[in-house]
């Protein structure tokens, strides 16, 4: 099986759609030993490992002496589990070709899934011992050891894949997430200037060296990285594409826009790019150029939930809150699970008026997101602001069992209780904020100016004042 994710071609989805007729027919239709490792191949790939079984036991019935369709199988039995089935099919091929390459690769992912990672690396380690490619095999005991916990030594083996083969994605996504786990920064960036030094023509490598220091979040850096490799490869439109997001990260739309635009140029018309564009156009406060973008984002990607929102924020900002809620809505429809859709829908549902419906935003969100006490404070000034304290009260109660240690929670929960004129409840509220989070006292008055006054309150907070 091909180890690394890739676009599929019309031929081949069609190849997967003759199969699915197939089964859903049982007629019987002729396919090449190519055609059954291409289904193989894109059921394997999409993670649908019972369909690539399926695909393998067909393929195996037409040809019962291939030894690709057995490793194949045998990588997919692995995948569901079934490693004592897989390793009786390793040991067959085995038996029809000892020499094959393939053997100890899949010996090394079935132990690999079943957890003996020292074993799988002895027999990755075999693997690259015979074979003259071995940046995929570098590759696995890469992931192997990281699988392991050993994260160092992931590194390691995943510079050698990438030493062999700079292009190899996969080694360069894992390379950065250790880069994040083990810190070792400086490190990962040394490895990938050695690229530059040894051929500063190379866009690749230039790529590389962006993609690491974005990640250490060295923006400023990154950019000039990105800017080398699209001077020497003008096509390159990641390299534009991650060069616009650095730009964003900076805070310069303007230039994030240009570079988003150069990666249009080099590529097909991309929703993510257009909706990116409209992002920036929407910091820069020009409505105008942000709500075509999203739309054109619509056009091309009819469900893409961000151009949607991205819509009703526009809008929202622009006090257009009825427009803004149908768009926000519109979002929702398509990911309901995203925390700031609910959230910007219960704050416009408020501003018109539509008390219920804003309430009814907030549980959501609060339900996605119980940890986060923005959603309850500010679904507890709507009860304040009708007049109902003893709900806000409540409400905020059950945020502080998920959050006990959150000082603005104790803040609010003293303003509320002074306003329903539990004084001793207040202080009590107000005492464990101070020890909490002393500093965060101006909260209650920025939020309640009139307590400014109340002396008592100034008393207590003398107390704790360091």
């Amino acid at each position: 099986m091909d180890d690394n994710f890739e676009e599929f071609s019309s031929e081949d989805l069609d190849l997967v759609h003759r199969f699915e007729t197939m089964q859903e027919t049982n007629n019987t239709q002729f396919f090449d030993l190519s055609d059954y490792e291409s289904i193989i191949d894109y059921y394997a790939n999409s993670f649908n490992y019972s369909q690539a079984l399926k695909a393998c036991d067909a393929g195996i019935a037409q040809y019962p002496f291939s030894t690709e369709l057995l490793i194949d199988k045998a990588q997919v039995l692995a995948m569901l589990g079934a490693f004592d089935e897989a390793l009786v099919l390793v040991e067959e091929v085995a038996q029809i070709d000892p020499a094959n390459e393939d053997i100890p690769v899949t010996k090394g992912i079935i132990f690999n899934q079943k957890g003996d990672f020292a074993q799988a690396i002895d027999f990755f380690k075999q693997a690259a011992e015979q074979s003259e490619v071995k940046d995929d095999i570098y590759f696995n005991i890469g992931l192997s050891y990281q699988s392991w916990g050993k994260f160092k030594a992931a590194m390691k083996y995943y510079k050698r894949s990438l030493r062999l083969n700079i292009e190899n994605e996969l080694a360069l996504q894992e390379l950065l997430y250790c880069l994040e786990v083990t810190g070792e920064g400086e490190g990962v960036i040394a490895f990938f200037q050695e690229f530059v030094d040894e051929d500063p023509y190379s866009a690749m490598a230039w790529f590389n060296l962006g993609l690491a220091q974005s990640r250490l979040g060295n923006y400023e850096k990154a950019v000039a990285s990105y800017e080398y490799a699209t001077l020497i490869q003008p096509d390159l439109a990641p390299a534009f594409v991650n060069l616009a997001n650095n730009y964003v990260y900076l805070g310069e739309f303007t230039k994030a826009i240009e570079a988003f635009q150069g990666a249009l140029e080099h590529t097909e018309p991309n929703a993510d790019i257009l909706c990116n564009i409209g992002e920036c156009y929407e910091k820069l406060s020009q409505w105008d150029l942000a709500h075509k973008y999203y739309v054109k984002a619509i056009d091309l990607s009819p469900e893409m939930d961000e151009a949607w929102f991205g819509i009703g924020v526009i809008l929202d900002l622009q006090g257009k809150w009825l427009e803004a809620v149908h768009y926000y809505r519109k979002a929702i429809s398509f990911y309901a699970d995203n925390v700031d859709y609910w959230l910007a829908l219960a704050a416009a549902e408020y501003q018109l008026g539509n008390v219920i419906s804003s309430v009814e935003a907030y549980e959501q969100a609060s339900n996605l997101s119980p940890e986060n006490k923005d959603i309850w404070l500010n679904w507890s000034i709507i009860l304040y602001e009708q007049g109902n304290f003893e709900g806000a009260i409540d409400l905020l109660i059950n945020a502080l069992e998920l959050q006990p240690d959150e000082a603005e929670l104790q803040y609010r929960l003293c303003a509320y209780s002074l306003a329903a004129g539990k004084y001793k409840q207040a202080y009590n509220y107000l005492e464990n904020a101070l020890i909490l989070d002393f500093d965060k006292h101006r909260l209650l008055f920025e939020f309640f100016p009139e307590l400014e006054s109340q002396r008592a309150l100034a008393r207590l907070i003398d107390q704790y004042r360091k």
